[in-house]
C-alpha cells in the first residue's frame, strides 16, 4: 500500500496536481468535515467501484483515499478494492481527518450541516 503523509497530500493540493481525492466514510461523516476538494464515495455503497470508475474516467487516474484516522480500516480496504479492480495509481492518506485537523489545515463542512 502506498501511503501519503499529511505534508505530501498538502503539497499535492498546493501544486494543483490532477488527482481524485475520495473520502470513503459515510455521508454523515463527510458532512461533518472533509478535506476541501474531496468527494464522498462511501466504501459501504454497493456501487463503490462503479462510482469511482465513473468519477475517475480512467484507471490511470491518480486517486487518494482517506477515512477518519490511522487506525480506520475503510481507506486500506478501499485501496485494496481499487487495486484489485485495476486502478494503477492509488494512494492512501494515512492521517485521515484526524491528521488533517491536527495539522490545522482547512476543513470543509456540508452547507446543510448544522454541526
Amino acid at each position: 500500500m502506498r501511503n501519503l503523509s499529511t505534508e505530501e497530500l498538502r503539497d499535492m493540493r498546493e501544486r494543483n496536481e490532477d488527482f481524485l481525492l475520495i473520502n470513503v466514510l459515510s455521508e454523515d461523516s463527510f458532512d461533518e468535515g472533509h478535506i476541501p476538494g474531496s468527494i464522498n464515495i462511501p466504501l459501504e455503497r454497493k456501487d463503490f467501484l462503479r462510482q469511482v470508475r465513473q468519477r475517475a474516467g480512467s484507471k490511470n487516474k491518480e486517486i487518494v483515499v482517506y477515512c477518519s484516522d490511522r487506525d480506520c480500516t475503510a481507506s486500506p480496504t478501499a485501496w485494496k478494492k481499487l487495486e484489485a479492480d485495476g486502478f494503477r495509481n492509488v494512494y492512501r492518506y494515512e492521517g485521515g481527518m484526524k491528521g488533517w485537523r491536527e495539522a490545522k489545515l482547512p476543513v470543509q463542512q456540508a452547507a446543510h450541516s448544522s454541526r
